[in-house]
């Protein structure tokens, strides 16, 4: 294990040492082109050329803007890598001492919307199971109370009875642990122990735990990577743990050796929370004074409104209430927790994720730490090539996060996060919805709720934290229409949040650790639109003497080099670096239609509907509008080689038309010339055949984000 972290650190400060050089090596690349630009906008400017000068102070910004994010992505790099190298993951006495005493209680709440209940399940389980001896689930239903057709009606019947059947099977296997713990208290209080005994009694104990995450294991359906991944991690591997430890206990009872009698009741408590776990279900639509905002942050803060108080249910004019009872008058008691995880419904938990985020919460000096989370990574062993790709930029995202805490610029990634409830409850805002008093403890101003809320935590004092391990995974989307949906969600928002930021960040002092938050937070909030539309400037703009310039590529390089690099280390090929490049440009217009949505919702004031990211057994159709702005930018690429050609714009030209057969490789790989022509199709069918035969009925469409979405055999829609 020492020689393990030994070549771990040398391998984190050799990689620490090459960053800095590849800084010093880009800076003196970056002054030089630098210069050089600034002397060729000079010479054009003194010869009156101001539609060359105009061109050439265009790429000066754009560069200078992607010039910013180079120098973020090196310095989270190092940021994150010094924590690497920093970070000792708590030992097994260490965690245990949440068994030795009190533990704070936990609820984890997963915010669900027509999902796949095989989807579901494992999310459950994988919460249920977490090695913890306090907590509780909730499956925060979102359906619609009243389902308009049996495909919804099903699926509503389904989360329900999953969540009966869940609670019932796991109640089974706990009561066999929490007998065998009422047995061991009752021989203590009647002082009838026989340390070697109990012993033997725990090593059976665990043999049993690991025949029950067989059982489990038999259960779920083996069909794709996330099994694959939540069979292992959750199942396979800590059944494992557990004939280990018997086998260790057995041997050690065998050889007479001194086990030490302290540590039983924590072993036998351990075992009987290991099962237990309550897991419920809650639906605020069906209350009519409960939110209904179409979010998942209206979700999370109808039931975080509830948590500690006794209820009743009135009906009145509105249809049902739901209302704290009253002085000496019965209800329903929803337990109350210090701590919350929220996990998205497609997302698994490693066994150990709540009591080692717990175990940093509750640490001395974290009291005003209000969010700590493992950003999620992508499944492994993905097979769609669009899956894999967008996986990788989802996984060199959680190394840029880990980086962004290094600069105490954390920001709350919402697929899953360990919530500190006071936190939550010191940002709270009161507001009146359908003419009811509701709470927003989670923002729901933008679709990234998860993004203003980190700053609203911040300007009240709190700070949030990236543990350095991976803990959390995430389904990544399986084709581009769910992946643009995500994306777009992705980038709307950053711009409303942003003035928000500017003015907490005006108020900080100028020192290099706050300057440093500034510019990560700045990047963070902003990127989506400068990069995306610095790309479009570059390719509008011809600049073939600046393009010439040999300080260009040697500033470029060393940042995609690093690229790969990170690529390698994270489990991706190295050639693996095209396909990032051309998903990016794919996702141009995608994160422009997002950056647009925000600037109209500035303008406007209008909220942009939540659009969830469908989970169907087939495939999402993608808008008509932005497969016309995917291909209009290819034809866009090719016109600019044809003028840049006949203007004598080589270099420009060569530029545009890299870049226009890159982006045509993405759409073959990743849309699908047969899957566009059936998107225009089933855009054709439903927009123009109808005014043709106005007779003719259209398909029913699933909404999302305000447009259309359709599966091409299926309408569910997921959460």
């Amino acid at each position: 294990m020492t020689n393990n972290k030994t070549v771990a650190n040398k391998y984190y400060t050799r990689e620490i040492r090459l960053t800095i050089a590849v800084i010093t090596l880009t800076g003196l690349a970056w002054l030089l082109l630098g210069a050089e630009m600034i002397a060729l906008l000079g010479d054009q400017l003194r010869a009156g050329d101001y539609a060359a000068a105009s061109n050439q102070a265009v790429f000066m910004l754009v560069i200078t803007l992607m010039q910013v994010s180079i120098l973020v992505y090196f310095l989270t790099r190092i940021g994150q890598l010094r924590r690497h190298r920093k970070h000792r993951a708590p030992t097994g006495d260490e965690l245990a001492r949440l068994y030795s005493g009190d533990a704070p209680g936990l609820a984890v709440l997963v915010p669900s919307y027509k999902e796949d209940p095989a989807v579901v399940r494992k999310t459950l389980l994988s919460a249920a199971l977490q090695d913890y001896p306090a907590k509780r689930v909730v499956l925060l239903i979102d359906d619609p109370s009243a389902p308009g057709n049996d495909e919804d009606r099903a699926l509503l019947e389904s989360a329900r009875q999953l969540v009966s059947d869940l609670n019932a099977d796991l109640r089974q296997r706990a009561e066999y642990f929490r007998a065998a713990f009422n047995d061991y208290a009752r021989r203590k209080r009647e002082g009838h122990i026989d340390v070697r005994a109990e012993w033997l009694v725990i090593a059976s104990l665990h043999e049993q735990a690991a025949r029950c995450l067989s059982e489990i294991r038999a259960e779920i359906p083996n069909c794709n990577h996330e099994d694959r991944w939540f069979i292992e991690h959750n199942l396979l591997k800590p059944a494992a743990e557990h004939r280990d430890r018997a086998l260790e206990l057995r041997e050690q009872i065998a050889a007479g050796d001194d086990i030490l009698p302290g540590s039983l009741e924590r072993e036998y408590l351990r075992l009987s929370r290991l099962f237990t776990a309550d897991i419920s279900a809650f639906e605020r639509k069906r209350y009519a004074n409960l939110s209904h905002e179409p979010n998942k942050a209206m979700n999370l803060n109808s039931y975080i409104g509830l948590m500690g108080k006794t209820l009743s249910i009135d009906e009145d004019a509105d249809g049902q209430v739901i209302r704290e009872s009253r002085k000496g008058e019965t209800g329903q008691y929803i337990p109350d927790a210090e701590f919350i995880i929220t996990l998205d419904a497609d997302s698994l938990l490693s066994p150990d994720y709540a009591l080692k985020l717990i175990s940093v919460m509750t640490a001395r000096g974290n009291e005003r730490v209000a969010v700590v989370q493992t950003p999620y990574s992508a499944f492994p062993g993905a097979l769609r090539a669009i899956e894999r790709i967008a996986g990788a930029t989802t996984d060199i995202q959680y190394l840029v996060h880990q980086g962004f805490t290094s600069f105490n610029a954390t920001f709350w990634v919402g697929a899953n996060a360990l919530l500190r409830k006071r936190a939550l409850e010191d940002i709270a805002v009161t507001d009146t919805e359908r003419g009811f008093t509701i709470t927003r403890y989670i923002q729901d101003r933008t679709v990234i709720e998860d993004t203003e809320s980190s700053v609203d935590l911040v300007v009240r004092g709190w700070s949030l934290f990236n543990l350095p391990e991976r803990l959390a995974y995430s389904a990544t989307p399986p084709d581009f229409g769910s992946l643009l949906i995500q994306r777009r969600r992705w980038a709307n928002g950053g711009l409303i949040i942003f003035p928000k930021f500017c003015r907490y960040v005006t108020r900080l002092a100028a020192v290099p650790s706050r300057i440093g938050h500034a510019l990560m937070g700045v990047h963070y909030l902003t990127s989506l639109a400068t990069i995306n539309l610095g790309i479009l400037a570059l390719l509008s703009f011809p600049v073939d003497q600046a393009m010439r310039s040999p300080w260009l590529p040697m500033a470029m390089l060393p940042y995609l080099l690093l690229y790969v690099r990170d690529l390698s280390r994270i489990g991706y090929r190295a050639r693996d670096i095209l396909g990032v490049y051309a998903l990016n440009l794919l996702l141009v217009p995608v994160h422009l239609g997002g950056v647009f949505k925000s600037v109209g919702q500035i303008v406007t004031g209008k909220r942009t509907p939540f659009g969830r990211t469908p989970k169907v057994a087939d495939r999402t159709a993608v808008p008509f509008f932005y497969l016309a702005a995917t291909y209009g930018l290819l034809a866009f690429c090719g016109l600019i080689v044809v003028n840049d050609l006949a203007n004598g714009h080589l270099w420009h030209a060569l530029f545009a038309g890299a870049n226009g057969t890159i982006l045509a490789y993405a759409i073959m790989r990743f849309v699908g010339l047969r899957e566009s022509a059936q998107d225009i199709g089933l855009t054709y069918r439903e927009w123009i055949r109808p005014l043709q035969l106005p007779a003719m009925a259209t398909p029913e469409s699933a909404v999302g984000n305000g447009e259309p979405i359709k599966p091409i055999t299926k309408t569910a829609m997921g959460g």
